[in-house]
């Protein structure tokens, strides 16, 4: 008996057919890292152009940079030389999400997506052809990991959203000296509040409060100043109720700083709510000589907050080491705090002592 009957009897499936020579060959491999390394540089190139014109960053740019030349690098005549493009029936597919974008974070986000996906393509089939390349390729690809949270503003939100103790300065002859004992004991963000000084000194003192700061890992605001924030690169800037609309203040800073609102009552932070604030300040609880004439909101307006804020925000105004607890219990996430750190005779073990109430 034929044995193919016996098969085909027994409902035994068909031999599969052998691959084709071409199938097996260098080309096939040489095709897909040629139309990946194509995929991944061309996304890179339009996340540089963003660095440089959207966000006017010469460290991001150059970043971007460096990665797309190093792609460049592993791009060989072999690999081009494969291409087939006309016989590629990938040409021909689109989807709709991929024919329309809404704002140029999306354009960002989409194209830091596509070199992600075509940087695992480049290290799972570069162990075929180059383990360097393949390692070069995962390394790159949690590099990007990083620098796709820088770009889109995610690294300081989530700071801010994990944030509990925050630092409002005051003039003092030992300012910088001061915050830095104060971030030695663990604050998580400082605001540069300075009413009165020349416009060449805040923006000295600010630069230098910045590179502090970020020593220690902790978020740099400058209070009402956008342009000081934006000429030091700061994290964010905070705004009064009298201060520049939050869209004005956006537009000159640009999509990734953040920027926070004072609010003394429920009007205000609803209008800090529909600004689109990214945080916002919830006070003054006590009386305090920081907001002379403004009367204390009191635990009320805490507890409303605890209600009704969805954002990230901190209590503030008179706080200090005899009244913490009791703002706390009323459910602060956080507080805000001026004198009893700036006046403290030591500011980190007053910081200490915050910080042990909210860990």
């Amino acid at each position: 008996m034929n044995p193919t009957s016996i098969s085909k009897t027994s409902g035994e499936a068909p031999s599969p057919e052998a691959p084709s020579p071409e199938a097996s060959s260098p080309k096939v491999l040489y095709r897909i890292l040629d139309a990946n390394l194509d995929r991944a540089r061309e996304g890179l190139r339009i996340i540089e152009e963003w660095c440089r014109f959207g966000l006017n960053n010469v460290s991001l740019t150059e970043q971007i940079k460096h990665l797309r030349q190093t792609l460049g690098h592993w791009h060989s005549d072999e690999f081009r030389q494969s291409r087939d493009t006309p016989g590629d029936p990938g040409t021909a597919l689109s989807h709709p999400q991929e024919e329309k974008r809404d704002t140029l974070q999306t354009v960002v986000q989409v194209n830091c997506c596509r070199v992600q996906e075509a940087l695992r393509v480049l290290e799972e089939y570069g162990k075929l052809h180059s383990t360097d390349m393949a390692h070069g390729a995962k390394q790159m690809r949690y590099q990007l990991y990083t620098l796709e949270s820088k770009l889109l503003g995610h690294d300081v939100r989530q700071r801010l959203a994990k944030a509990c103790t925050y630092l409002v300065t005051s003039p003092h002859e030992q300012l910088l000296g001061i915050v830095e004992k104060a971030l030695q004991g663990g604050i998580d963000i400082v605001q540069y509040r300075e009413k009165s000084a020349d416009d060449e000194v805040r923006l000295e003192l600010a630069g230098k409060m910045k590179s502090l700061c970020h020593q220690y890992n902790a978020l740099f605001i400058v209070n009402d100043r956008v342009d000081i924030a934006t000429a030091i690169d700061a994290d964010g800037v905070h705004l009064g109720q009298h201060d520049l609309p939050m869209s004005a203040a956006r537009q000159i800073l640009g999509p990734l700083p953040i920027v926070g609102r004072s609010t003394t009552c429920p009007t205000e932070m609803k209008r800090a709510i529909d600004e689109g604030a990214d945080y916002i300040g919830v006070g003054p609880v006590h009386a305090t000589p920081t907001k002379p004439g403004k009367a204390a909101a009191g635990y009320e307006y805490v507890r409303y907050a605890v209600a009704n804020a969805p954002m990230p925000w901190f209590a503030i105004g008179g706080i200090d080491l005899t009244n913490v607890a009791a703002v706390r219990a009323a459910g602060a996430p956080g507080i805000a705090v001026v004198r009893a750190v700036m006046q403290a005779d030591d500011p980190t073990q007053a910081t200490q002592a915050f910080v042990q109430h909210f860990s």
